[in-house]
């Protein structure tokens, strides 16, 4: 079955860096385009970051855009997320997901990872 199991998360100050790694098996990964989501508590969940199944296009939300990188290693079925300049309201869940193609909605991908916290402090 599949699975993306994520890594890297856990208690930064503010202005610190992050890298997010997700180990993807159980599918083709370089078939699959993949995606960061992250959850806070309260709100729903948020499109931060895809990347196409080849890594020659990216997306991010424009929260993100100068601060956090996301890349792929299709020999290692390996997709990461560096996270530098990191604020308070980065402090979320981070999911990291796939799907057939590139998309920034929740419900359009179709395997999730369990998460991995980022907590962020002032």
């Amino acid at each position: 079955q599949v699975q993306l199991v994520e890594s890297g998360g856990g208690l930064v100050q503010a202005g610190g860096s992050l890298r997010l790694s997700c180990a993807a098996s159980g599918l083709t990964f370089s078939t699959y385009a993949m995606g960061w989501f992250r959850q806070a508590p309260g709100k729903e969940r948020e499109f931060v970051a895809a990347i196409s199944w080849s890594g020659g296009s990216t997306y991010y939300v424009d929260s993100v855009k100068g601060r956090f990188t996301i890349s792929r290693n299709n020999a290692k079925n390996t997709v990461s997320l560096q996270m530098n300049s990191l604020k308070p309201e980065d402090t979320a869940v981070y999911y990291c997901a796939a799907n057939r193609g590139v998309r920034t909605t929740p419900s359009s991908y179709d395997y999730w990872g369990q998460g991995t916290q980022v907590t962020v402090s002032s």
